[in-house]
């Protein structure tokens, strides 16, 4: 996390759970950026939040871990939650595999596992208005 971190310079971090003790250890490297983190299925006792909602540069996001959602089974419970909530962008991890769709108006987004054997991450950029989003690896 932290080598992609330093190659990016981003704005800001979301960190979509699972061990909660990495994403402490990149905001101790990483103290000047901030931090939107909630729980995953492997965080044992954390006392994070599991969803989250938030508007960066007039956008709505929402973002969950997943596990809750079934997203392993399907997207569509997840998509429907994010609709709802009128998001403009679904962000959630727990599968590990790295994804990029748009359904209607929502951007929807896992950027895989930065730990795992692609090493994968998400870079997402708003401006004027558009949303553009890249799937990366380390």
């Amino acid at each position: 996390m932290v080598e992609a971190v330093q190659k990016e310079s981003p704005d800001m971090i979301l960190h979509c759970g699972d061990i909660e003790k990495d994403c402490e250890r990149l905001l101790e490297k990483c103290p000047d950026i901030p931090v939107r983190k909630v729980r995953g299925n492997s965080d044992g006792f954390s006392k994070e939040i599991t969803e989250d909602e938030f508007i960066i540069s007039g956008k709505r996001f929402f973002m969950t871990h997943g596990h809750l959602h079934g997203v392993k089974m399907n997207l569509r419970e997840i998509t429907r939650d994010a609709l709802s909530r009128e998001a403009d962008v679904l962000v959630f991890g727990h599968t590990h595999i790295a994804h990029h769709s748009v359904l209607d108006d929502l951007t929807i987004i896992n950027p895989g596992s930065i730990g795992g054997i692609e090493k994968t991450y998400a870079v997402l950029e708003i401006k004027d208005g558009a949303l553009k989003c890249e799937l990366r690896q380390v």
